[in-house]
């Protein structure tokens, strides 16, 4: 399987991909190396993920070279992403003690009652390519946390990464036999679908993400679904820093391309500030450095995916002739590499591809509205329902709209963030299930309740 640079088309490497003989191998490994592994106790499975955090730390610049070389996100922005991860492995195994040990219930008395969390057993972690330390990180480690076996799939467009992750958990002590990743395309996520596993979780498309709950649903066995969104920001008339409000929601938009499940995808902006907002939306945006990805200062890297700049105009298309107008950019670069411009797009209706469908890329619509009442029904008029933002200087009023909100997570006055303490789960077409937390962490368990009289 050919591993290719999206910035630059060249050839990185070829690597093996897995067949049936040797995912049917692997396999067997993980199920023997599963026993032993569950009788390890929690405080040696800690230890060993925190040292896994360590080596990442330690090989920081590499890991986010790497990473950068087969997806395409600027350099800092994959460094980034590795620290984001080792700041997610440690609340998680600061409090892996708290959610995986047994509790009683009733500790006392002619019959004592007690909860006792048991692994699943063999995990299978089909992964994303746009954020695969930390979508990654989300899975394996409350599953490894927890006594499970992993057999992580990375996508075959950050391949090489899943191999760093693979390296350094076994460097840092989990055994050989307890984690092994799967290395390939659609064909190899089949032979997943077809094993005798424990457990499945995908990251990724609502159209993936359903076709394996689909295939998987026979088997009885627990399956978590994080998909994607189509993300709504509402800016109310009562801000005041328009300007860095501005600068921060454009962030939100576009960082890492606009490649994330949580990206905002659609603003509503109250009438009262639409005009002074876009002003400074659009002059942020236009101070994004587009270029090579290892290039320093670059914002705006290439896109993953070769074909997403053809879906992308496609949206722009799509809106211009129902009235939309573009702002800036609505093209791909004519450049090597997957480039495409930071695209805005005002005029824009609930009639337009961009304002119902994942865009996934550096694309995005403001809608003027009236009211509260009005940006609330069209932040709720969508399939998806994985985050949702409200900015606003009253907390009051912020909260009234949240409540209202169809969405796993919201944020008041932030937008695009993820904190391991709060359960990560959509809603809808964003997927179900929830990762992150405590209850993220029991997701990896069985509970078995123990009724005992003496």
């Amino acid at each position: 399987m050919n591993i290719i640079n999206p910035a630059n088309h060249e050839l990185i490497t070829t690597v093996d991909a897995d067949d049936q003989k040797t995912i049917a191998k692997k396999l067997a490994s993980l199920r023997e190396g599963q026993k032993k592994w569950a009788k390890v106790s929690l405080e040696q499975r800690v230890e060993i993920i925190r040292r896994f955090s360590e080596l990442l730390q330690i090989n920081l610049e590499s890991c986010a070279s790497i990473l950068t070389s087969e997806v395409g996100k600027p350099l800092q922005q994959s460094k980034n992403e590795v620290n984001g991860a080792c700041a997610r492995i440690e609340w998680l195994t600061a409090n892996a003690t708290q959610a995986l040990s047994e509790e009683w219930m009733v500790e006392s008395g002619p019959t004592r009652e007690k909860i006792v969390y048991e692994p699943l057993g063999i995990v299978c972690n089909i992964s994303a390519w746009n954020y695969p330390y930390l979508v990654g990180t989300n899975v394996f480690v409350p599953a490894l946390l927890a006594g499970n076996a992993v057999i992580y799939k990375p996508s075959e467009l950050s391949t090489l990464t899943g191999m760093e992750i693979e390296k350094y958990l076994h460097a840092a002590g989990v055994p050989e036999n307890v984690f092994q990743i799967a290395v390939g395309a659609k064909e190899v996520g089949e032979l997943l679908l077809e094993a005798d596993l424990d457990g499945y979780f995908f990251t990724g498309s609502y159209a993936t993400g359903k076709y394996i709950y689909e295939r998987v649903s026979k088997k009885m066995k627990p399956c978590g679904l994080e998909l994607g969104g189509k993300d709504p920001l509402y800016v109310t008339d009562d801000i005041t820093d328009i300007a860095t409000i501005a600068a921060n929601t454009a962030d939100g938009a576009f960082y890492n391309n606009g490649q994330s499940c949580c990206s905002v995808e659609r603003i509503y902006v109250h009438q009262k500030v639409y005009d002074a907002y876009v002003e400074a939306f659009i002059a942020e945006v236009k101070t994004y450095n587009i270029g090579n990805p290892l290039s320093e200062g670059v914002y705006i890297g290439a896109l993953t995916r070769k074909e997403q700049s053809v879906f992308l105009a496609n949206q722009v298309q799509d809106a211009v002739s129902k009235g939309a107008s573009v702002l800036c950019g609505g093209n791909a670069i004519q450049r090597v590499g997957n480039y495409f411009e930071p695209t805005v797009l005002i005029n824009v209706t609930h009639e337009m591809d961009v304002m119902k469908e994942e865009s996934f890329g550096p694309i995005i619509g403001i809608m003027k509205v009236t009211d509260d009442e009005a940006a609330l029904a069209l932040m709720n008029d969508t399939q998806y329902g994985l985050t949702a933002s409200v900015y606003c200087n009253n907390e009051e009023r912020a909260l009234e709209i949240q409540s209202q909100l169809n969405a796993g997570t919201v944020y008041w006055n932030c937008c695009d963030r993820v904190s391991a303490a709060l359960p990560w789960s959509g809603r809808n077409h964003s997927g179900f299930g929830s990762t992150l937390s405590l209850i993220g962490l029991r997701a990896f368990t069985q509970p078995k309740a123990y009724h005992l009289r003496s």
